[in-house]
């Protein structure tokens, strides 16, 4: 196979592209010309594909573009696959009406090869409503009221297992062909939270577990055998006071029963951590800019030092040869490629105004993308050489572009890709690249002072004037008590008025709950679009702006 193929979502609707050499529209693939396509997701071998269109769910094979179904799904907004493609997951925000105060199931499980229904559930909050399996897909788990429940051998109707009484706030299946482990957040009010493992089905034996004094929230990340993972809390506030952000600490445990912490030699946040595909070792983006970058064995110790830089973001290609490192956001779109294996730098690109980034199944190519409803203008995408070469780019002119993914391919399709330092031949971008140079202040101008982020001060208040330095005090008294008014407005949404009618009262209670949730996002934008950090736990939160946007236009019908 030449290439991937790679399918793009916009405001004039649903197509899919051929890569490297072509970059032609995909043969049999009939595109979606309509406003209304609002997802798309691929199965994990690439052998199927589905979307979101009005008031339906298609579902074609990839190896000739078929329709195997088109069902009617008034509400859906989200998809999922099992872990080998053998079941859709299709996700639509519960609710009431006054013909149907209790609701209807609202989860809804398909064959993927023939569209047969298998299972719906009823699942009235969207936080982990997406079923998780083991990699040979023989057990399945869902989160219900805090409790995790099992299923065997595609039998849905029959819970065998469960973890109840601990009151989880987010668990996690362990992929791979090793045991099955399943790894727990327990918060706690007072006290430490904890981590613990289980293998499954002993859920009385605790494999390891770790306690975290600063966790409010937590994310997993298992390396691809199943053997360690990391957790990354995160506090909502920052008693220290270092940091309006919260807090944040990265911990290891494995299956063998270690834990340790993952120590940063840098002040600031956790931007990002990712294992390598070889699930040895993993990387850490960490300190306020200019952030670190650092290579970590399995005992934590750190083994490769990237130096610092613009960034905030890690991506390994799915060979675990080449790592990209980039910044997003609020930092300059810088991007370095490193040969993990030679230890040595391949090229530092330029990815100005880029929201998206993701690796070729190929491991030899990766797209860039600038998408609404982050960035509104200049909206398009383009497929770089992992040289740092850029192959080709495909702006979107005046419409909008929501979503750009690979195709996913059978483990085996490609071969591990050589390392190229010289950069192949290229083109270069016809897109206007805005001023590189970052504000530097007025008292700062003559001096030495090299800002490297939008707004950033000099540290040595040695040679600053007393007028700079009450002027410096306004402006904190000035943030803080905008700061206190924002607490205020989110108490004030955070009271919500009962109507007179039961059943509408939940909808609206709903409603209130997503317009808080899109204002609080706002602010986030307003907070990243001044030059201010966000850290990663709130760059994610802006992700699920499109999917509340969704769920409120179908509540508000």
């Amino acid at each position: 196979m030449a290439s991937a193929n790679i399918a793009v979502r916009g405001s004039t609707g649903l197509l899919l592209y051929q890569s490297t050499p072509t970059f032609d529209p995909v043969p049999n693939f009939l595109p979606e010309v309509t406003l209304s396509c609002k997802f798309m997701l691929f199965s994990p071998n690439g052998k199927h594909f589905a979307w979101i269109t009005n008031s339906k769910v298609t579902l074609v094979k990839t190896s000739d573009w078929k329709t195997i179904v088109d069902a009617d799904y008034p509400k859906a907004a989200q998809l999922a696959y099992s872990s080998k493609g053998t079941y859709l997951v299709i996700y639509e925000p519960f609710m009431t009406t006054p013909s149907n105060p209790k609701g209807s199931p609202n989860v809804h499980i398909i064959k993927t090869a023939n569209g047969q229904l298998v299972k719906s559930f009823e699942y009235r909050d969207y936080k982990l409503w997406t079923p998780q399996w083991s990699s040979d897909e023989k057990i399945c788990a869902r989160f219900l009221n805090g409790e995790v429940l099992f299923y065997e051998n595609s039998n849905f109707d029959n819970v065998v297992h469960r973890i109840k009484g601990l009151k989880l706030n987010n668990y996690s299946l362990s992929p791979g062909n090793q045991s099955l482990n399943v790894l727990c957040f327990l918060p706690a009010k007072s006290g430490p939270s904890n981590g613990r493992l289980f293998q499954y089905p002993d859920f009385n034996t605790i494999i390891a577990n770790k306690s975290f004094f600063q966790a409010d929230r937590v994310e997993i990340f298992w390396n691809q055998k199943g053997t360690a993972s990391l957790m990354l809390t995160t506090t909502d506030v920052d008693k220290t006071g270092a940091s309006y952000y919260g807090k944040q600490g990265l911990h290891l445990i494995t299956s063998k029963g270690d834990t340790s912490q993952v120590i940063v030699n840098k002040e600031g946040p956790l931007y990002n951590a990712a294992w390598s595909p070889s699930s040895n070792e993993f990387c850490v983006v960490y300190g306020f800019m200019p952030s670190k970058a650092t290579l970590y064995n399995m005992k934590c110790d750190p083994i490769l030092e990237f130096g610092t830089g613009t960034f905030n973001s890690i991506y390994y290609n799915s060979f675990g040869n080449i790592l990209l490192l980039a910044g997003f956001g609020n930092v300059q779109g810088n991007a370095e490629l490193w040969d993990i294996n030679g230890k040595k730098k391949i090229k530092k690109i330029e990815i100005p105004d880029t929201t998206f980034l993701q690796w070729s199944p190929d491991g030899q190519h990766f797209l860039t993308a600038t998408t609404a409803p982050r960035l509104k203008v200049n909206n398009g995408y383009k497929i770089w050489h992992s040289s740092g070469a850029l192959l080709h780019e495909k702006p979107w002119g005046k419409d909008e572009l929501f979503q750009v993914v690979w195709q996913n391919y059978p483990q085996g399709t490609f071969k591990t890709p050589t390392i190229v330092y010289k950069a192949v031949e290229g083109i270069t971008s016809s897109q206007p690249i805005a001023s590189k140079q970052v504000y530097r202040p007025p008292h700062a101008r003559n001096s030495d002072f090299k800002p490297t982020s939008l707004h950033e001060e000099p540290s040595d208040t040695k040679n600053q004037s007393k007028a700079y330095l009450k002027m410096k005090k306004k402006r904190e008294a000035k943030r803080q008590a905008k700061q206190l008014e924002i607490v205020h407005s989110n108490n004030v949404q955070n009271t919500i008025t009962k109507t007179n009618d039961p059943i509408d009262n939940e909808k609206q209670l709903r409603i209130k709950k997503i317009q808080s949730d899109l204002k609080s996002i706002n602010r986030l934008k307003t907070i990243q679009s001044s030059g201010k950090e966000l850290d990663k736990n709130q760059t994610a939160r802006l992700k699920l702006e499109n999917g509340l946007l969704a769920e409120l236009k179908q509540l508000q019908l």
